[in-house]
């Protein structure tokens, strides 16, 4: 009875915290189909409005949406897949092959990831105007294709789950050396996949300050750049509920995409945490 008790207390918690998380997106949902004038009563609406449709239709008025929208999807799974290819190739080398150099190389890595973000954007950005790849979506890609994070995670995880014997095996059977990796390293790292590529995914998706200086033409703005053309003039006031309206949908992608993989994303965070 006791732990009956307990485990109702902590479902009916858990229960709690979850409303409260999902309560901002029930009010975002609420105010896209209201105007701002209504949003902004005392108390705010708390069902769903008829300005659903006026709403869309300034959307499409101010910023080539749905451009930005696949702008945004190519984009992110661009740096999402690359990100992981190369990633995991590099922590692959570093757990399971010898070459000279190697824990200097590794510590160099590492190290990159406690320079601030900004130390590199003023060398990446003349780098970027020198090639001619202002609006163009290589100067968000390549910057983002491999992190000194991803190496680590990716090294981390193959170092814990997957034993050198694995890998002696398939060298003793035959396996050349460069499919090792691709017939048996990388069908196992799935959960790892997932957690790096779910938070590839976030980050690219919601970036906005290097896209902010490298893509000034409308039509190649990716969805924060046209989030923030949408807040509108700041003399006039912002229209709250365009924004919330096209804030929901531009959300709606980075809840699937969780949602696909949110299995395999807690597997992949966990992994290593628990020895049996």
């Amino acid at each position: 009875m006791r732990d009956a008790g307990a485990r109702t207390a902590v479902n009916l918690f858990l229960g709690a915290c979850s409303l409260i998380i999902f309560l901002p997106f029930f009010f975002m949902l609420i105010e896209a189909t209201h105007s701002s004038s209504e949003i902004l009563q005392t108390p705010p609406p708390l069902f769903p409005g008829v300005r659903a449709g006026e709403n869309y239709a300034s959307i499409i008025a101010t910023v080539p949406f749905w451009r930005n929208y696949l702008n945004s999807v190519i984009v992110a799974a661009a740096i999402t897949f690359l990100s992981l290819a190369l990633c995991s190739l590099g922590g692959y080398a570093f757990a399971m092959l010898d070459f000279p150099l190697k824990r200097l190389i590794f510590a160099a890595i590492l190290g990159t990831v406690m320079l601030p973000w900004l130390v590199d954007l003023v060398p990446w950005f003349i780098v970027t105007t020198r090639l001619r790849w202002t609006n163009n979506f290589l100067a968000v890609i390549v910057p983002a294709a491999a992190s000194a994070f991803g190496v680590f995670w990716m090294r981390q995880y193959i170092s814990s789950t997957i034993h050198p014997a694995l890998i002696d095996a398939a060298r003793i059977d035959g396996c050349p050396e460069g499919l090792i990796f691709f017939r048996i390293v990388a069908p196992l790292l799935g959960p790892a996949y997932a957690a790096l590529g779910i938070m590839n995914f976030l980050g690219s998706w919601n970036n906005f300050f290097y896209p902010f200086l490298v893509l000034t033409n409308k039509y190649m703005m990716t969805l924060p750049l046209a989030l923030n053309l949408l807040r509108g003039d700041p003399y006039r006031g912002m229209d709250y509920g365009v924004l919330m309206l096209a804030t929901t949908v531009a959300l709606a992608p980075v809840m699937l995409v969780f949602w696909a993989a949110s299995r395999r994303f807690i597997a992949g965070m966990t992994a290593g945490a628990v020895k049996g």
